[in-house]
């Protein structure tokens, strides 16, 4: 599959590093070089603003999806391709989730992680064949991938379902893996048949 677009989670903060602010100019860019339609969750602050001016400024094209609730505490980009405003957060992800083509993590919280694990979750399940990676930077994720690297040695994770996220520090790099990947979701836990 050739990929047209990409969503990517991240963080309304900018957080304290200042390699997080690079990180998702990179990433716009490269998006934008790369003629990818950058989908994101709408907001003009944090490393969503950033992401999404640096795709601009590239002669990308940016999709954002905002709930009606979060438009004003989020601010809501005006410079965007298309903003489109939704009912709620559930509303949000699918939107996201239907107009992309493969899904990256920048550094975020809370909200990041959980779009980042429905989405996979989604994969596993076999919602969709869509690629998702970890934009890593400065190791902000490297105990997260340790944790992962546990769950899958306590077996609560299949490995298999573990190599379905993909890592790298460079968005170049990434998104050939991304391009690259193809599905193979084994069978789920419940398929399988007692021994």
């Amino acid at each position: 599959m050739s990929l047209a677009s990409v969503c990517v989670f991240c963080g309304a903060s900018t957080g304290t590093n200042p390699a997080y602010r690079e990180a998702a100019v990179a990433l716009g860019r490269a998006l934008a070089v790369r003629k990818l339609t950058l989908v994101y969750g709408g907001g003009a602050v944090g490393l969503m603003g950033i992401v999404a001016d640096a795709a601009l400024a590239a002669g990308g094209e940016v999709i954002g999806i905002i709930p009606q609730s979060l438009k004003d505490k989020e601010i809501g980009h005006s410079g965007l391709t298309r903003l489109e405003v939704v009912d709620g957060m559930h509303a949000r992800k699918a939107r996201m989730a239907e107009l992309s083509d493969a899904f990256i993590a920048l550094p975020g919280g809370l909200g990041t992680l959980e779009e980042l694990f429905e989405v996979w979750t989604w994969g596993q399940l076999g919602y969709h064949g869509k690629p998702l990676g970890l934009l890593e930077v400065n190791g902000f994720y490297s105990k997260l991938t340790s944790f992962l690297d546990h769950i899958v040695g306590e077996g609560f994770v299949r490995e298999a379902h573990r190599d379905m996220l993909q890592m790298s520090e460079s968005p170049q790099t990434l998104l050939d893996a991304l391009d690259a990947w193809q599905p193979s979701v084994p069978p789920k836990w419940t398929e399988q048949k007692p021994s």
